[in-house]
């Protein structure tokens, strides 16, 4: 059956990436804009993804150590101001409370922009013994961050994300927890969300404020640009020195503490759109899909059409599957159409011929496929074949990235390279912003994304100043 393409229409990516990425979020209602500039309303359709990738996120938490909890939306602005470097990174994007009611108070309260500083108050009056160590505890909450320049998903004034922040008796512990929960986000990409990477620390200019070292998630999008997709930091003793927070160990000697902290953001969303999606809408990876198979019946005003649908969803309900059908009386084209929209991972197409030969036609929204399924089989099969889908779909997005990555040992070459292709280019570099900056100018934006620490030089020369290289790093532009 031809498919009627009685939706609106989604700009192609090779035409106009921004607007495609626009149009998907549109067209499959994941947000709407809000009286507030730069601030989203979440959609059933979005929110419900983030639903799925929270508890995803949750449990493999747990399954650490880790402990929920919830802190204040308000911090004073004398805590804000506790930690120097700190309170220099955040100050451009904080929002202030200035009155409450008609009064004018008395200290500023700031909007949280992040919760370091709230978790070391409570630390301070709450941690006094080795006993009390470790705290490993994390906050799902929304914070609020004054950007200049918005975009849904990507970036936003309030966005939602999680915040995990950890308190240790001793540097190694503090070191390996900031590493193991990196490792979490990994897992969750790859496994998860079908998305591949690049990974490592942060240049020492580019690391979270007031962190020793920050460590990312590099996720390539389909134009070719990085888009930092989560970070863990170690923090060392600097934030709980700053708010005095020192523990008695076994032998009664007073000794500092050691902090990490790690977010995921509603940022991650974005990465699905524009990792999987193509000019046909939304492509969801199963694993994070509200709906993983939409049931379409062919020819519904026949005799037994509709009820053998019904029954086909009610079987796949009880196994477990998030189904739904689509009984409208709109034209199966539309329904189609709508499906791919949406990024559901399955339609199941069901008609009198499918019943008299007990049958039905299931369709990859990824590639396609139509795969005839048994009835008496199908609760098992479509199974098998989401998670083929799900490994599909991570391994074309493997693909991707591994052929959008390129070196360069030149400056010339550098630049040609970010002329011609797309994606991540290897270089060595001295260390030295300026130089960065530098690169960043000839090259029309590309900067460090993350240092190569398990791979030989390709150089032994910085690519801009050619003194000797102390490091490698991925190189792109970036969201």
């Amino acid at each position: 059956m031809a498919k009627e393409k009685l939706v609106k229409n989604i700009t192609s990516r090779d035409e106009d990436f921004a607007q495609w990425y626009t149009d998907v979020v549109r067209e499959a209602n994941l947000c709407d804009y809000s009286s507030v500039k730069g601030c989203m309303n979440y959609l059933p359709n979005g929110y419900a993804i983030w639903e799925l990738i929270q508890s995803d996120l949750d449990r493999r938490f747990k399954e650490t150590g880790v402990e929920n909890v919830y802190l204040p939306v308000l911090i004073p602005e004398e805590l804000l101001e506790k930690e120097a470097d700190h309170v220099e990174g955040f100050a451009p994007e904080v929002a202030w409370v200035t009155h409450g009611g008609m009064e004018r108070l008395q200290e500023r309260l700031c909007i949280r922009p992040t919760s370091e500083t709230l978790f070391c108050d409570l630390w301070a009056k709450t941690v006094k013994s080795y006993r009390d160590l470790p705290k490993v505890w994390n906050q799902w909450n929304s914070v609020l961050r004054w950007e200049k320049t918005t975009r849904p998903f990507l970036r936003s004034r309030e966005f939602l994300w999680q915040e995990g922040h950890t308190l240790h008796a001793t540097y190694e512990e503090a070191e390996e927890r900031t590493i193991q929960m990196w490792e979490v986000y990994k897992d969750c990409y790859k496994e998860t969300m079908a998305i591949p990477f690049v990974a490592g620390r942060k240049a020492e200019h580019e690391k979270f404020a007031g962190a020793e070292d920050t460590y990312t998630i590099e996720a390539l999008m389909h134009d070719g640009k990085a888009l930092q997709s989560a970070t863990s930091h170690f923090f060392g003793s600097g934030f709980p020195d700053a708010f005095d927070i020192k523990y008695v160990d076994k032998n009664n000697e007073l000794h500092s503490a050691y902090e990490t902290s790690w977010g995921w953001s509603t940022r991650s969303i974005g990465a699905l759109i524009m990792v999987h999606g193509d000019d046909d809408g939304l492509v969801l990876p199963p694993h994070v899909a509200p709906v993983e198979c939409r049931v379409i019946p062919i020819a519904q005003h026949k005799e037994g059409v509709l009820d053998r649908a019904y029954a086909l969803f009610d079987e796949l309900k009880k196994a477990g599957y998030r189904v739904k059908i689509d009984d409208s009386d709109k034209s199966p084209g539309w329904k189609f159409s709508e499906q791919e929209i949406l990024g559901i991972p399955t339609r199941i197409e069901i008609g009198p011929k499918d019943i008299e030969k007990n049958q039905v036609v299931v369709v990859r929204r990824d590639n396609r496929e139509k795969i005839v399924v048994s009835l008496d089989e199908i609760a098992v099969k479509l199974r098998e074949i989401l998670e083929q889908e799900q490994q599909d779909m991570y391994n074309r997005a493997e693909e991707f990235l591994n052929s959008h990555i390129d070196t360069a040992t030149t400056m010339d070459e550098m630049v040609e390279k970010f002329k011609a292709n797309r994606g991540f280019v290897k270089a060595c570099w001295c260390g030295d912003p300026e130089c960065e900056g530098e690169v960043k100018y000839l090259t029309g934006g590309a900067a460090t994304r993350c240092l190569i620490e398990d791979e030989e030089f390709i150089s032994d020369k910085c690519i801009y100043c050619g003194k000797p290289a102390k490091q490698m790093a991925y190189w792109g532009k970036s969201y």
